[in-house]
Order: C-alpha cells, then structure tokens, then sequence
C-alpha cells in the first residue's frame, strides 16, 4: 500500500479548535490521543461559506450514526458531498445532539462561565472571518448516542482507546474545523477533556478510488441559479417595494389519475391500509404507501445499499 504524505499536524488541547484549508484530495485524520473524547466539528464550502455541512440532510441519507463509507452532506439547495468518511476504527458518531452552549452550562449546571463547544468554534472560525451566527449543528465524532423506546435522544460514555481516528476525504475545497467537545460534566467524554491529534495527508489514488460517485443533478443549486444571489449585508429585515412574487411551478394544477388494480393488489393494500389515519380515503392511503416506498428506494440508493426490487 503507497503511504500517504503527511502536509500538516497538530496537539488540539482542551478548549481549543483549529480552522484547516482542506484542499480536494486531502484527508483530515481526528485521533485519540488518550481516548474516551468526542470530537466536534464544522465544516464550509472554501469558496463560498454559506455552503457548509447539513446534519440534517446527513442523518437523513446516511441516519443517526454516519461512519465509514458515507458522506457528509452541505445544506439545500446546494446538497453536495463536501467530505468522505474514508475509515473509522470506532464507528460511533452522531449527528442527533447539538453542540453544547454557554446557555446549556448556565441553564443546567449553574455555570456562568465553562468551555463549550460553540464558543470554541466561534473563535476557530473567526480566524476566517466568520461570526458565531455562522456556527452550525455539529457533526459529533466518537459520540455515543441512541434513541430510547419513547423517542428520546440518550447518549453513553465511549469505549474509545488511544490511536483510534476517524479519515475525513475532503471531496472539495473545505474549511474543516474540529474541536475539542467541552462537555466534561456529562457522559459525552467520559467526564474530562483530553486532547485530539489532528494530522492532514495527501490522498492517494488508493484512497481516491474507494469513494462512490455521487449524482450530479439540476436541482444542487449554487448563487449562479438564485433570483438573489447577493448575501444581506445589514442586520435589520426589510420589505423590497420591488417585489413581486415568482414562484416556479405554480399555479398548481391537480389532475385525477385513475389507478387499476387487481383483486390480488386490492387485497394487499387492504392488508396494509391504515383506516384509523386515513379512514375511507383509499387514494390518500395508497399515496403515502406508495411515497414510502419510494423514499426507502431514495435513501438506500444514496446509502449505497442495494435499491429495492419492485
């Protein structure tokens, strides 16, 4: 196997972040150094910050728990790949929890003042000239999170040990910033703050050629394909008297399809209807049944997982 050249490394003490260029090509590695700690991280478009990663839009294609072999997502419209989970000696990260606040520590615990992960992030990133309305919903590296039998998001303490990593291929030219979770009054690390070795290498074409394609499709929009590609520059919301509304597709135009079914197809969908939501609206049944078969297809697609045979 070609070993990979190393650009760049750092010793990420507690309480602090580092914003990285990662060039295309670039793998970002997140290390223990004595294990048991969580790793925050945020990440933007190089080029053009308001493109940066969507948890939403990662939990939805890849769930709760993203690790090797998945991507991480930017937000809509643009909804691109920016990074590759190339490996994860783990496998336990999150993408349910928010990062942790100053108004988390006071609210709680009593805390005026102690380290969280948002205001870490706020300073790591001022270094590009972002503002702490331009941290976003982090990805949660080595968090060990589930969800109860009633709903609810729990996490648990980590079993992780030193030189356990997680690779992050850069699939575009990204701002990565990773931080050192401030959380030490709960499970999150194990109830202390350790280090993180952050280590930055040249992909290889090994490491290159492991990574899916992914669909290049009209709807990823960018500023070019905006009616307003200007970003606000002043803090106050006003109305545009030049306004005037031009929502595409509309007006909407709604067309009866009639659908035939045979007795074998009736009986099925009888079998599965669900009368008590929809009552005796078999379309509005038939819809949803249809769309969620449909979108189970989408996301195993996108998951890399095989589609459904129809």
């Amino acid at each position: 196997m070609t070993t990979r050249k190393i650009i760049s490394e750092w010793i990420l003490e507690p309480g602090t972040g580092k914003a990285i260029e990662l060039l295309k090509g670039q793998i970002l590695r997140i290390e223990q150094v004595e294990g048991g700690q969580c790793a925050d991280f945020n990440c933007f478009n190089l080029h053009d910050y308001k493109e940066f990663m969507h948890c939403g839009r990662t939990r939805t294609v890849h769930g709760f728990h993203p690790t090797k072999g998945t991507f991480m997502w930017s937000a809509p419209p643009r909804e691109r790949a920016m990074l590759y989970i190339l490996e994860d000696t783990v496998g336990r990260n999150d993408v349910l929890f928010p990062r942790c606040s100053a108004y988390v520590y006071e609210a709680a615990y009593g805390f005026a003042v102690h380290t969280n992960c948002h205001d870490i992030q706020a300073e790591a990133q001022r270094e590009y000239g972002l503002t702490p309305d331009d941290v976003h919903d982090s990805f949660n590296l080595f968090m060990c999170t589930g969800v109860d039998a009633d709903g609810h998001a729990y996490m648990t303490r980590q079993t992780t040990k030193p030189g356990d990593h997680v690779d992050l291929l850069a699939l575009m030219d990204v701002l990565a910033v990773p931080n050192v979770c401030g959380a030490d009054v709960m499970k999150t690390s194990n109830f202390a703050l350790k280090p993180l070795k952050l280590t930055v290498f040249e992909a290889t074409d090994a490491d290159l050629a492991t990574v899916p394609k992914t669909p290049a499709l009209a709807s990823q929009r960018t500023p070019k394909d905006f009616r307003n590609p200007v970003i606000k520059s002043d803090r106050a919301l006003r109305r545009d008297p030049n306004y005037s509304p031009e929502f595409p597709n509309t007006p909407i135009m709604l067309t009866e399809l009639p659908v035939a079914l045979t007795a074998e197809e009736i009986a099925m969908f009888e079998a599965v209807k669900l009368t008590a939501i929809y009552g005796d609206d078999d379309a509005a049944a038939l819809r949803d049944i249809l769309f969620s078969w449909w979108e189970e297809r989408f996301l195993q697609a996108h998951a890399g997982a095989p589609a459904i045979e129809t």
